[in-house]
């Protein structure tokens, strides 16, 4: 009887009937991968998360900045039979940046914790619900031009008390740099300023990639409006939690927060 890991490379290397899936994309922690299911799969799963799947049998999934080295795909067939695919999740290094003597003092704001609390059920509720736009399967471009300053996945150590990471990509630029659509797709949400992203800007490339847009100037653009790629949707700010101007861009599939940056060549 194979072991647990001897089967898993085994699929891992396509063993398992390898004409039936087509993969691409980066394997990596933050990143997304793209792909089609074998032929007739009635549903399709990334460890047990249902996946979209378009008429042709093509599919997104996404993997989050501390994600398991091995992720499994599951189809199920017409016939009750279910086919794997097992995919190899390469880690990245973050930068981190440990400050021991600076501790960040804490108090109690229960003004601020409910207004908060509002805000960011607001935006999971734009969030919510997967469709069926085509957005995801485009070519990315970046949204502004400036320069990067921060990066998806670093995270700072201050006085041994870890903070949340970055998950978003920064592009440093003037205040009032126009923002574009990086991909076509539908806006969510449009509104601010919210207490910590400011004038914010959801927009629905569909099967679950949603971009965010925080910090805004200004919002060009309505809930329920279809834009494509480059058209402008804000201007760059810095409303919200922001000591600058510039944009963040961050990017989620469902649940699972990606690194948008990879899905963009050279820099904005």
């Amino acid at each position: 009887m194979r072991s647990a890991l001897a089967l898993a490379l085994l699929l891992l290397t396509g063993a398992a009937n390898p004409a039936d899936w087509r993969i691409t994309g980066q394997a990596v922690q933050g990143g997304l991968v793209f792909g089609t299911a074998p032929a007739g799969t009635r549903a399709l799963s990334l460890d047990g998360v249902p996946v979209r799947l378009a008429g042709d049998g093509r599919f997104v999934v996404g993997f989050g900045r501390d994600a398991a080295p091995v992720a499994t795909l599951t189809a199920e067939l017409p016939d009750g039979s279910r086919e794997l695919r097992l995919v190899q999740v390469t880690p990245r290094n973050w930068q981190i940046e440990s400050i021991p003597s600076l501790v960040q003092p804490t108090k109690d704001d229960p003004e601020y914790d409910a207004r908060r609390a509002v805000e960011v059920a607001r935006i999971a509720a734009a969030r919510a619900g997967v469709s069926d736009e085509t957005g995801w399967a485009q070519a990315f471009g970046w949204p502004a031009h400036g320069r990067i300053s921060g990066v998806y996945g670093s995270q700072r150590i201050l006085g041994g008390v870890p903070k949340s990471p970055h998950f978003g990509v920064d592009v440093a630029a003037k205040a009032g740099t126009p923002v574009l659509a990086p991909a076509e797709g539908v806006v969510r949400f449009a509104e601010g300023p919210l207490t910590l992203e400011g004038n914010l800007v959801l927009l629905d490339h569909g099967h679950g990639l949603v971009s965010a847009f925080l910090h805004l100037s200004r919002i060009d653009v309505k809930v329920g409006q279809r834009v494509n790629r480059g058209d402008v949707i804000g201007a760059v700010g810095k409303t919200g939690r922001a000591t600058g101007p510039h944009l963040h861009w961050a990017m989620n599939w469902g649940s699972v927060r990606v690194d948008p940056q990879l899905l963009v060549t050279g820099t904005p």
